[in-house]
């Protein structure tokens, strides 16, 4: 029984902290907290998304000194949320990239037809009665990111010999792109947003997976010799990613 119960405070010491909400300004923001094992100390960011915080906890960190640690980082937290970049709501004349590069979204005078990008004047021009344009508008770029990625990763995946399944897109918060046990790959929609070569990084990484599902050094060496932007695309996504998820359609 002793065992037992053992095992149980293990389990319930190893598990992350439920979900927790603080208060900033009036406002209800949601902290996420992360175990990992490797970490030496707590961290504490705002998340992909800037809606909210993230924090990583080391093995056997207790709730209650997850949330004093929450508790004293308030005002940096704060200063976060000040300096974190304006939410942009796609619509008529708003600004977006488009493989890294910003376009301006134009609603046409044109009833029907197919949304197209013009990169001479970087607009993309959007069809259609204006209610709906930016649902289509969003439509559009995964439809695109699917068919990119899709053709990126079997690119890798005939350059690496190895075989893949479905393809999923998603609008992921937490990871870029994964890959299951059986082969299935879902990705981001929002890669359409960043530049070409950190889109064809993240495909070459899943579909490593194929042959390493880890992160170890012959994981990484089958990325860098098919994919020499590896190491640029990683250094992007430092400085970078969490813009992709400041563009919503919803008001």
């Amino acid at each position: 029984m002793a065992g037992l119960l053992g095992k149980l405070v293990n389990a319930w010491a190893e598990a992350p902290p439920e979900p927790h909400f603080i208060m900033l300004e009036n406002t209800k923001l949601p902290v996420r907290f992360r175990k990992n094992d490797r970490a030496k100390r707590m961290v504490l960011r705002l998340s992909r998304d800037s809606a909210g915080v993230v924090v990583t906890l080391p093995k056997r960190v207790s709730r209650t000194q997850a949330l004093a640690f929450v508790d004293k980082s308030m005002l940096w937290i704060a200063k976060q949320f000040e300096r974190r970049a304006a939410i942009t709501v796609i619509g008529d004349g708003s600004t977006l990239p488009l493989r890294g590069v910003p376009y301006t979204v134009q609603a046409t005078k044109e009833r029907r037809g197919l949304i197209k990008a013009d990169p001479e004047t970087r607009t993309i021009l959007v069809p259609g009665d204006a209610v709906h344009l930016a649902r289509r508008l969003e439509d559009w770029l995964k439809k695109l990111a699917r068919t990119e990625l899709a053709e990126a990763s079997q690119r890798y995946a005939k350059m690496m010999e190895v075989n893949i399944g479905r393809i999923t897109i998603r609008d992921q918060k937490s990871r870029w792109g994964s890959c299951s046990s059986a082969g299935d790959l879902s990705y981001s929609w929002r890669l359409i947003l960043a530049p070409s070569f950190v889109l064809d990084y993240v495909a070459a990484h899943e579909v490593a997976h194929r042959q390493h599902m880890n992160h170890g050094p012959k994981f990484w060496r089958l990325v860098l010799t098919h994919c020499p932007s590896a190491s640029e695309a990683k250094r992007w996504f430092k400085t970078h990613s969490s813009g992709l998820h400041l563009f919503t359609t919803i008001k």
